[in-house]
């Protein structure tokens, strides 16, 4: 029998690519649920390409567009941000791959987890946001959760050469992003063109930026504590501009595994569809020849302060790393709207870091929730100070 699966954000970079990875597996794969936020003309086109049972938009103002669109197609439209629950909780869902920007995707994720499916997690806010409580309601539901970003695909494959208890240390990679170099008086007047001029990788906006600002790192970092079981201790991060060798893992007899590959997600997206097989695929081959040498550095925590606050989250656990999510991402929407710059985005999280809210254990989503509401209204609250 087929593997079914919903893609929630299908017209995202990810999104898009797990459809073409899926048209290569062949028919043991089936596309059973696709979803977008307001882009329905490509959803339309992919719905036709696809022929899911169910499509989804979930802000509310393209639904009738969307009904139009499909209106000739064996198809379910659903519409509202309740619409990916529904599809996660569907019967006829077999695999979740979740890529939707933000925490939209949470409650969707979390259903995922409750009706034992598999989670192939694109998107690193369900984890940063509520690690503790996915991966504790998928060890009781019978759940497994994939990473689907290179680098905890990466971890992930490496860990396979041992186990848990042997693991020494995870080394995260870094490709560095547009301002790998740059001082703390570089970066105060880059332009949103600058930042979104990614080295290596082709990806949306929102994480383009946060690539720039080193957070996604700093988000891996917490990811990677709540999907591995890992002490933040235990966890490092290195510059690796060439972006080949996508996450290392060392065991405590000295051997360091590392996962490689051309920086393309078509091998993650992949390995979270088929796992635990590895099957021929549409990923392009390594050639280590061509590419000559790999190197590894030591990020620059004066400049890129994402990291260190990313650490300090990590620890403090509870709903601090709601709140850190929310903060950038309101940020980082602020920035990329031009009303404010880029050294503001990270001024603005320490700033609502520093605010005093009612931290609690953050193992019930809508304590998690609430912790993002606030964090996004702080701010907002306190923008006025940064504004250009």
């Amino acid at each position: 029998m087929a593997k079914r699966i919903a893609i929630l954000g299908s017209t995202g970079s990810v999104g898009k690519k797990a459809l073409q990875v899926i048209d290569a597996l062949g028919p043991d794969y089936a596309v059973i649920a696709l979803s977008a936020h307001s882009n329905v003309e490509l959803l339309a086109q992919q719905a036709r390409r696809h022929k899911p049972k169910f499509v989804a938009v979930t802000n509310t103002d393209y639904a009738e567009q969307l009904r139009e669109l499909v209106g000739g197609l064996d198809v379910e439209v659903l519409t509202g941000p309740e619409s990916l629950v529904e599809i996660s909780k569907s019967e006829e869902v077999d695999i979740v791959l979740t890529a939707v920007v933000g925490a939209a995707g949470l409650p969707a994720a979390l259903a995922a987890v409750r009706k034992g499916k598999r989670l192939a997690i694109a998107n690193k806010e369900p984890l940063v946001i509520a690690g503790q409580l996915l991966t504790r309601e998928a060890k009781k539901n019978g759940s497994v959760i994939l990473p689907v970003d290179s680098e905890h695909s990466a971890i992930f494959q490496a860990m396979r050469a041992g186990n848990r208890r042997e693991v020494r240390k995870i080394i995260l990679t870094a490709s560095g992003g547009p301002f790998k170099d740059a001082t703390i008086s570089d970066i105060q007047n880059v332009t949103l063109e600058q930042t979104l001029l990614h080295p290596v990788w082709d990806m949306g906006p929102k994480i383009t930026v946060d690539s720039a600002t080193m957070m996604n790192k700093a988000f891996e970092i917490i990811e990677a504590s709540f999907l591995f079981d890992m002490p933040v201790e235990q966890i490092e991060v290195l510059v690796h501009p060439e972006s080949i060798v996508h996450s290392l893992v060392e065991f405590v007899d000295g051997s360091v595994i590392a996962q490689l590959a051309v920086p393309d997600m078509c091998l993650p997206i992949q390995y979270a569809l088929t796992y635990p097989e590895r099957v021929a695929g549409i990923g392009e081959g390594l050639r280590l020849d061509e590419i000559g040498k790999l190197t590894f550095e030591r990020p620059n925590l004066e400049t890129f302060r994402a990291l260190s606050l990313g650490y300090k989250v990590a620890k403090a656990g509870g709903t601090e790393a709601a709140v850190f999510n929310a903060a950038n991402e309101t940020a980082v929407q602020e920035f990329l709207a031009g009303r404010i710059r880029f050294a503001n985005i990270i001024e603005l999280v320490e700033s609502v870091l520093g605010r005093n809210h009612n931290a609690r254990a953050g193992i019930g989503l809508e304590d998690l929730l609430e912790a993002d509401v606030w964090a996004r209204r702080q701010v907002l609250e306190l923008i006025h100070q940064f504004q250009i």
